[in-house]
């Protein structure tokens, strides 16, 4: 290879064009839940000014909005306290127009984030933090909510053409939030699992033992460029969820974003990667918009159940 010149060898897993078509079908399914009656409504919640979470607060709302959906984003100061939270939490679980309830992590530190995701009611819980939707995971129901990162990828996988059935399969990370949900994910007997699964974590023993076997590589450990091309399999999937940022004199902020993979060694070695940033980014609100739709599905189902039953009633 020459100085200066690399050859790109791994297929890009497009994240963007995936959560894209994803986000279609969310439009479509919100046109015709809106026709029977019913308009998906998200409700957001933010507490505090922290710069990362309204940015990414305003791309959910702006998505929901292009889909179709009702509802926003309700802003509450850093100084709001947990039961003022938890009393605002309440009246959306009651309000009918409000089908998913997402609380924006990370909250001031003197509210406590479990105390919060438990006062969701699961059937809003369009996240997938609730206990009751992570046991629904682990036990193979599907009528839970996902939390939406893993989700995605699970999505990105399938729709990538990637056979997951009897694959090796690694993911470094073991956060509530995506490693262990995506472990249990890929274990499921269905579309996108049925894979043998490996978690690794901050105390595995020869961390790239275990990534160099990984037919499937899932990177979600929070460690810039963490995990490098000799670590990977030749031919192996490689999934970055990783979003951190790095010191760069050549950008104009003086930083760049990247992932917990350093692409530009692995992408020589996987047989497919997603980039960072329009990998597994843009499927997290995707999956959102989805769970919202489903969420608001069954209400649908469940009036016109009632109205079924009443009917059969009065004739």
């Amino acid at each position: 290879m020459k100085a200066g010149r690399w050859i790109l060898r791994a297929e890009l897993i497009d994240g963007k064009a995936i959560a894209e078509a994803i986000r279609g079908e969310v439009a479509a399914d919100v046109a015709r839940l809106t026709q029977q009656g019913v308009v998906p409504g998200l409700a957001v919640v933010l507490v505090g000014d922290d710069s990362a979470s309204a940015t990414y607060v305003g791309a959910k709302e702006k998505a929901s909005k292009a889909a179709g959906m009702s509802g926003g984003t309700i802003r509450l100061p850093a100084s709001t306290s947990q039961a003022e939270l938890l009393a605002l939490v309440e009246q959306l679980n009651a309000d009918v127009t409000v089908h998913g309830i997402l609380v924006q992590m990370p909250l001031p530190k003197h509210i406590d984030p479990d105390t919060v995701i438990r006062h969701i009611r699961p059937d809003k819980d369009v996240d997938g933090f609730h206990p009751e939707n992570v046991g629904k995971l682990l036990i193979g129901h599907t009528d839970g909510f996902v939390s939406c990162t893993p989700a995605g990828v699970i999505e990105l996988l399938v729709r990538s053409g990637v056979d997951t059935r009897g694959a090796e399969a690694v993911v470094v990370g073991r956060s509530n939030i995506v490693g262990k949900p995506m472990a249990a994910l890929l274990v499921q007997g269905r579309a996108g699992g049925d894979a043998t699964v490996t978690v690794c974590h901050s105390r595995t023993r020869d961390l790239a033992y275990h990534t160099r076997r990984a037919d499937i590589l899932i990177a979600a450990i929070g460690r810039a460029e963490m995990i490098t091309g000799d670590m990977i399999k030749p031919g192996a999937v490689v999934i970055d969820v990783g979003m951190n940022t790095k010191p760069d004199p050549t950008k104009a902020k003086g930083t760049r974003l990247c992932g917990d993979v350093h692409f530009d060694s692995a992408v020589e070695v996987a047989s497919k990667i997603t980039p960072v940033p329009g990998g597994v980014g843009p499927m997290t609100i995707a999956m959102l918009l989805k769970n919202t739709v489903k969420a608001a599905e069954r209400v649908a189902e469940r009036a016109a159940d009632t109205a079924g039953a009443t009917k059969t009633v009065q004739s």
